[in-house]
């Protein structure tokens, strides 16, 4: 076993578990696909309990580092395993749920106008997006900028003015809700499937489709890991 398994002593473990987790993923020269040691294998290495182990292994599933298969053991998914700061975690799993209402209610209106308002070159901008995300993830990425660029191509396809500052007001937190959701295993390739679903109602010209398409996008976007995780104290 490597050095960064060696027993551990001191107080929040689980959060000392994920430190050694990720030196013990860099010097083993684990990647992407390779299995973590098992729970118990763990445990006994560091000295510590499995429930430490498992709490370590759930932060990690929210940053959607490691896939947990149930009965098969724990995967990267990453090649590394920088993890972010709990805190961090705590923070947005707090302003998350305000922040997906906020594109609901914004972003099925916008879809709404632009079946009605759009012309022939900003239908083409959004077709682009979408292509874009299409080869994004056909490379093996999550697809975060042609998602953005589709996005920011339905918003000015609305010719709204106010609800495009609407939007600006709050890009930071809506770039947040983007990267978690578009982490989540499979969730790339659905995301272009119901890409697609509100172009093709914005292209019919199709105002309530294109919302109800839009809505349930949103709504899909919302079913994020780390909106079920309980941080421990």
């Amino acid at each position: 076993m490597s050095e960064a398994l060696r027993p551990m002593v001191k107080s929040r473990l689980y959060e000392q578990v994920l430190e050694r987790l990720r030196a013990h993923v860099v010097e083993a020269g684990l990647s992407a696909g390779d299995r973590l040691p098992a729970e118990r294998d763990l445990a006994a290495s560091l000295g510590v309990s499995r429930a430490s182990i498992k709490q370590a292994i759930v932060v990690l599933e929210v940053q959607g580092l490691v896939e947990a298969r149930h009965g098969g053991g724990t995967y990267l998914v990453r090649d590394t395993l920088d993890v972010e700061p709990v805190e961090q975690l705590v923070e947005r799993r707090k302003r998350l749920p305000e922040v997906l209402e906020a594109r609901e209610a914004l972003e099925t209106k916008l879809a709404e106008l632009a079946a009605e308002r759009r012309t022939d070159a900003e239908l083409e901008t959004i077709r682009a997006a979408l292509d874009f995300m299409r080869d994004e993830i056909g490379g093996g990425d999550n697809g975060v900028e042609g998602d953005r660029r589709f996005h920011a191509a339905v918003t000015a396809a609305a010719h709204s003015s106010l609800l495009a500052e609407f939007m600006k007001t709050i890009a930071e937190q809506i770039t947040e809700s983007r990267t978690e959701s578009l982490r989540q295993p499979g969730r790339p390739s659905r995301s272009l499937a119901q890409h697609t679903a509100i172009y093709e109602a914005i292209a019919a010209g199709d105002a309530k489709k294109a919302a109800a398409a839009m809505r349930k996008h949103v709504r899909t976007v919302a079913k994020v890991r780390l909106l079920t995780w309980v941080p421990e104290d």
